[in-house]
């Protein structure tokens, strides 16, 4: 997929690995200028240097380093006109009830995940409008739009993402800011390929099962899930503003096997 993004600026967060680096190299081979932020300093850092852009060594849920991050974003690259909010965690793999859940895992989850999201859009908000506009786009999930058992924190922050992407269409685009959202299925990145795959190289009896309920029957490579946030922010996709854009292989559209 080409688009012309050149002249353009763009702010991936989480963008040293998995999906967000994805995002941020679809976006440099269309021509934008990209800026990342990450947690992971030499994950980041890597990414920035490949793709000819810039690391901030940040926590997005830090209100004051990311408010001075879109400041420097200003003035070292003139303005900003796309924003990925990507940055995101999980539970490390624990899989366990509510009632067995650590209330500092819930609260760590939906802080980045989540406010994350509202800390990263409301500093970056001014630059993008004062450059006349631009796109938001929001990493969400699957998980939220059709709850997962077991995963509680995750789902609901996933869900505020898709609701808050909403309101904040609402809100933005009448001020020349188009907000939407992607929600990837079961995406293939270094993190979960252990998750998939066990020693021979064939699905886990795990993965297995749950790729069972999707009709395209794999995971979703990262590239895919970037190529629909690059979509999102094509000059062609001006008229798209509080859309969900699932990137799940069918998973959500309905049951996918025999009972």
């Amino acid at each position: 997929m080409e688009v012309d993004l050149g002249g353009q600026v763009a702010l991936v967060t989480g963008g040293g690995q998995g999906i967000g680096r994805a995002i941020a190299g679809a976006l440099a081979a269309n021509g934008a200028r990209v800026a990342i932020v990450d947690v992971d300093r030499d994950s980041g850092e890597r990414a920035a240097g490949e793709l000819g852009g810039r690391c901030w060594h940040a926590d997005v849920t830090d209100h004051e380093a990311m408010a001075g991050v879109i400041e420097e974003i200003g003035a070292d690259f003139g303005g900003l006109q796309i924003l990925i909010n990507n940055a995101g965690i999980n539970s490390g793999g624990e899989r366990v009830p509510i009632d067995r859940f650590a209330l500092a895992d819930w609260q760590r989850i939906l802080q980045v995940d989540l406010t994350g999201v509202f800390v990263v859009s409301r500093a970056a908000v001014p630059l993008l409008e004062a450059g006349g506009g631009g796109r938001v786009v929001n990493i969400s999930s699957v998980a939220g739009l059709v709850p997962l058992r077991l995963q509680s924190p995750f789902v609901a922050a996933k869900a505020g993402v898709i609701n808050l992407t909403r309101s904040m269409a609402l809100e933005l685009g009448p001020r020349g800011i188009l907000v939407n959202a992607v929600a990837p299925g079961s995406t293939l990145t270094r993190g979960t390929e252990r998750l998939f795959y066990g020693a021979d190289g064939a699905f886990t009896e795990q993965s297995a099962s749950l790729l069972s309920h999707i009709p395209l029957g794999r995971p979703a490579r990262v590239e895919e899930i970037a190529a629909a946030a690059l979509f999102l922010v094509a000059p062609e996709a001006s008229y798209v503003n509080g859309a969900i854009l699932t990137v799940d292989g069918g998973w959500t559209a309905g049951y996918a096997r025999d009972f």
